[in-house]
């Protein structure tokens, strides 16, 4: 029996797999409204097996958002696309639908990656973005604003309005996105909260707003959907955040309300460099999960179905998320169910190309396993 392909529950829903579709950002909404390309995009995935697709980093508010092709979720527009989008995969598909919500901080106002990703001031259609602290993402890019408490508590409210929206929309669960050097995760390191107030200086009072605002979407989550949250393991920095910090945090967000969390590292700071290799980051979901008790999510460089499952096997995580390898490969879960050997029921308008009934599928996919 294959961990990887049987159920989990996160909190009151139960996916029919542990296989995610992690958030990826597109860069291509218009005016921050979801269109045929997400669709597109996110349907493919929908009808190809996995338990869960995340939506991308969304903006709860437009200054939030990563660039100003990014997805956002403040205005009836926003969520009447979202729902949609989400009615779609729901439709022809049998994955549960999430959404991570974002606000990019000091990263924001910034060109889309095939552009280079540069900081874009505000007379050539950019913003002043926030953080904690007036200290810059790099050397070359503009100083934010400092975030006093009025504005604090605005992006709380923000948050709140946009799980509300997601909910409305059909979403399933709320990811509260505190890692990748966005928002929350520059309150929580040191490298970027120098704060002497309630909101900075110990770990405790760097991680009072990324907590608040968790407790605050908890409060307004229906009581058949789930809340998570994204979480860093590691600054890869002596001078950020490591482990033992990273558990407190974890600890405290499940307390807090998170019923799962995402267990990631990196992106405080760019001239930071990340050892990437094939599951780089799994000993951060494990060590987050065997002491903090969450559910954990591990992604990071999980390739195929037999390093997932080894992973799920060997205690690392509850469930893992995919990205690239789901855009190289739609059909990721395909071909993980042939590897562990497993029959996976496809969509009924996709079921002509399984092995059993296609011969040219062994010449495609030489098995490795008998097929299935």
């Amino acid at each position: 029996m294959s961990i990887l392909l049987s159920p989990l529950q996160i909190g009151p829903i139960e996916i029919a797999n542990r296989v995610v579709v992690a958030p990826m950002c597109q860069y291509s909404a218009i005016d921050g409204r979801m269109n045929d390309w997400h669709r597109m995009h996110l349907m493919q995935f929908a009808v190809s097996g996995p338990g869960l697709v995340m939506i991308e980093a969304t903006g709860v508010v437009p200054q939030g958002r990563i660039s100003a092709g990014c997805v956002g979720l403040y205005d009836d527009a926003q969520e009447a696309a979202l729902a949609g989008i989400v009615a779609s995969c729901k439709t022809y598909g049998e994955a549960r639908i999430g959404i991570q919500l974002s606000h990019s901080g000091r990263k924001g106002s910034s060109d889309v990656p095939w552009r280079g990703g540069r900081p874009i001031a505000p007379e050539a259609g950019g913003w002043v973005t926030s953080a904690p602290s007036a200290i810059p993402f790099a050397d070359d890019w503009p100083a934010p604003a400092e975030m006093d408490i009025a504005e604090i508590q605005a992006t709380i409210a923000a948050f709140v309005a946009s799980a509300e929206r997601a909910f409305r929309a059909g979403c399933d669960l709320v990811e509260v996105h505190a890692a990748h050097g966005y928002l929350l995760h520059e309150f929580l390191s040191p490298i970027s909260n120098m704060r002497d107030d309630a909101y900075g200086g110990s770990a405790d009072r760097r991680m009072r707003f990324p907590l608040e605002v968790i407790a605050a979407v908890r409060a307004i989550c229906p009581a058949d959907r789930a809340i998570g949250v994204r979480l860093t393991g590691s600054d890869w920095s002596p001078l950020g955040i490591g482990m033992d910090e990273a558990a407190r945090f974890a600890v405290a967000a499940r307390e807090a309300g998170a019923q799962y969390a995402c267990v990631t590292s990196g992106g405080i700071r760019p001239d930071i460099p990340v050892p990437v290799s094939p599951g780089y980051q799994l000993g951060f979901a494990s060590d987050i999960r065997r002491r903090s008790g969450i559910v954990t999510r591990a992604v990071g460089m999980i390739l195929d179905g037999r390093q997932a499952e080894s992973a799920l096997a060997d205690g690392h995580a509850d469930h893992v998320a995919i990205a690239r390898g789901f855009l190289d490969n739609p059909r990721w879960v395909w071909r993980a169910a042939e590897q562990l050997g497993v029959s996976l029921e496809r969509v009924p308008q996709y079921r002509r190309a399984a092995a059993r009934v296609w011969p040219g599928h062994a010449l495609v996919h030489p098995p490795t396993l008998p097929n299935v």
